[in-house]
């Protein structure tokens, strides 16, 4: 459907060479985007791109990226740019966490957090504003969480980081709403990733709670964000900006 289409299109995808990053940038890839892989692994992002360029038939850009690193993103933007000439669509998704609780965690660990999930969404936001002010605009899609809705008492820092992103999300659409530039989050439910398999090994008992609370009863899997990204990439979101948009089976409006 010409509304979904994103022949032509390039989207940066941050941690996109594994787990919900590879999801969407798959998602992606199908609609017809070109893709640069923005990760700090390089096997991982090679195995990924090929997949990408054997199923899908695009370009795909491998950077080596560290999201902490300033120099890192703004070298990433600049090298998309000169490769592809464009800049249509950015996913924020790279992330972390740290598991313990609040008396426990150091400020090095916060900080860890805080920069990967939130400071690092504002500074590839900042990176891709003008080059897609200059093409008339386009796509800023955040990876928020359940917990930009929920407290955790061993996820502080996660939280906190996820609130803000779902908030710096609102004040980016608003702000950029002139250049025709739509800002959004997707909220992901329970999906099976390393994050998550790291969640079940210190809870054991987790995987069965998210199975009793989820409404369509299975966790989900990276592709189930396949859909939402490609949404929310496309034309068909035109006059959508700044909402947090769950993916979770109904895991948010299910009652514990």
């Amino acid at each position: 459907m010409e509304l979904f289409d994103l022949r032509g299109k390039v989207a940066i995808v941050t941690g996109g060479n594994g787990g919900l990053g590879r999801g969407m940038a798959v998602g992606l890839a199908s609609a017809g985007a070109h893709i640069v892989i923005a990760a700090r692994n390089q096997t991982k992002t090679a195995e990924t791109a090929a997949e990408l360029r054997q199923q899908y038939g695009v370009e795909v850009l491998e950077l080596r990226v560290d999201v902490c690193q300033e120099a890192d993103i703004k070298a990433m933007a600049d090298e998309t740019m000169r490769t592809f000439g464009r800049i249509d669509i950015l996913v924020n998704n790279a992330g972390t966490n740290i598991r313990k609780s609040p008396s426990d965690l150091t400020a090095g660990e916060w900080q860890t957090v805080i920069d990967t999930n939130l400071s690092s969404t504002f500074l590839c936001s900042q990176a891709v504003h003008e080059p897609m002010k200059r093409g008339g605009g386009g796509k800023i899609i955040n990876n928020g969480s359940m917990f930009s809705i929920f407290g955790g008492s061993h996820v502080l820092a996660y939280a906190a980081s996820k609130g803000g992103v779902v908030q710096l999300t609102k004040s980016l659409a608003v702000a950029w709403a002139p250049d025709n530039i739509q800002v959004n989050a997707i909220l992901p439910g329970w999906l099976y990733t390393d994050l998550t398999r790291g969640a079940m090994e210190q809870l054991p008992e987790l995987h069965d709670r998210v199975l009793q609370r989820t409404p369509q009863g299975r966790w989900g899997e990276p592709e189930d964000l396949a859909g939402a990204a490609v949404f929310l990439a496309s034309r068909a979101s035109d006059f959508v900006t700044g909402v947090a948009f769950p993916v979770d089976g109904g895991y948010s409006i299910s009652a514990p």
